[in-house]
């Protein structure tokens, strides 16, 4: 027998770990039979937001449910879940890609310019709504996931609204979330919101060992701290070398107001290389990231951890240099940058730079 690939990705991944209380609550809802139309998984990115709506899709489409009424071999009472045999004809469908019932909209490759576009466009979720009001092809569902509507623009945005409004009949939406804020009031009212929270460290360690068995011991916890509960996070760390880069980015902000020019200039000859935009990006995102928990631990009056042995005393240095209020407005700072770096197309290097102008401007006060 020819066995599926089940890797990470969420339309392969038959587990989910750590939220089987957000499971229950579908369950529980979808057994009372007045199930909602709109469902909003909430939460940071990577804990398994969009593994818990391919899990949620093939439940309903297999079945529509009738596997939790079933009792157990000898008449027992069975504990309900979504758990879908691999091997299951609905659960292959759905990882090819090839399930009639079943549409996902995420972003797409612009044919123009070969990247990836930065928003999902309105004219995808016009053809969501189309799909959703034909007939089921099983007779059952017909589901839509959306990853993520934080990728929606404007016009996508309202068109989903239109939709949540006047939902078919068997029409479930499945939208994957990970700034509910930024979203719109009215989306949010329309959704039965399930908040995916993060994982325990030994939970997080347990899956990275399993997608990265050949990982360094000693690179575990450091990843897991990196990671915030997200396994997704500290997965891609581990694949795109972001704790060796997480430890140079460290060893320049430990000087810092005094960090080596030549050291900065080297670390953004390799950044700004031709192939090297997504360890630019793990380093905005780790720096954005560093200076966040600076002020967020700094604000509460407590000791910030060290995650590896370069940042000793670091933060609590500049801390003690420079008021919370200052380090926030660094931190919006990196972030329009690395916005405007991507968006662009803008000089890394150049970028890097005037990231550090506004780091050593805050300690130098």
């Amino acid at each position: 027998m020819t066995e599926i690939d089940v890797s990470n990705h969420p339309r392969f991944n038959p587990e989910l770990i750590g939220h089987s209380t957000v499971e229950q609550k579908f369950l529980s809802i979808w057994q009372s039979e007045r199930v909602p139309h709109g469902w909003l998984l909430t939460g940071p990115r990577g804990i398994g937001k969009a593994t818990l709506a391919f899990r949620i899709a093939r439940f309903v489409l297999s079945n529509g449910g009738d596997q939790a009424a079933s009792p157990g071999l000898f008449g027992e009472a069975v504990e309900p879940n979504l758990e879908l045999d691999p091997e299951n004809p609905v659960f292959r469908r759905i990882a090819s890609g090839g399930h009639a019932d079943l549409m996902t909209l995420e972003r797409q490759i612009n044919t123009d310019t070969n990247k990836l576009r930065t928003t999902i466009a309105v004219e995808d979720v016009r053809a969501a709504g189309d799909f959703l009001r034909l007939t089921a092809s099983e007779g059952g569902w017909r589901v839509v996931i959306i990853d993520s509507v934080d990728e929606l623009n404007v016009n996508a945005a309202n068109a989903l609204l239109k939709i949540l409004e006047e939902p078919p009949n068997n029409a479930l939406l499945l939208l994957v979330c990970h700034a509910p804020g930024r979203l719109l009031p009215t989306i949010r009212s329309r959704c039965c919101q399930m908040p995916l929270t993060p994982l325990q460290d030994e939970e997080v360690i347990s899956i990275l060992q399993r997608s990265n068995p050949d990982l360094p011991q000693s690179d575990l916890q450091p990843l897991c701290q990196l990671s915030d509960g997200s396994p997704g996070r500290a997965t891609s760390l581990a694949e795109e070398g972001g704790l060796e880069l997480y430890r140079e980015m460290v060893s320049l902000l430990a000087a810092l107001p005094n960090t080596e020019t030549s050291a900065l200039h080297s670390f953004g000859d390799r950044l700004a290389r031709r192939g090297a935009e997504d360890n630019f990006r793990v380093v905005t995102e780790l720096l954005s990231w560093w200076v966040s928990r600076l002020t967020r631990v700094g604000a509460r009056g407590i000791e910030i951890p060290n995650i590896v042995p370069e940042e000793e005393g670091c933060a609590n240095r500049l801390l003690s240099a420079t008021g919370v209020d200052r380090w926030l407005e660094v931190w919006e700072k990196i972030n329009m940058l690395a916005r405007q770096t991507d968006g662009l197309n803008l000089d890394r290097k150049q970028a890097l730079l005037n990231m550090f102008h506004a780091l050593k401007g805050a300690a130098t006060h």
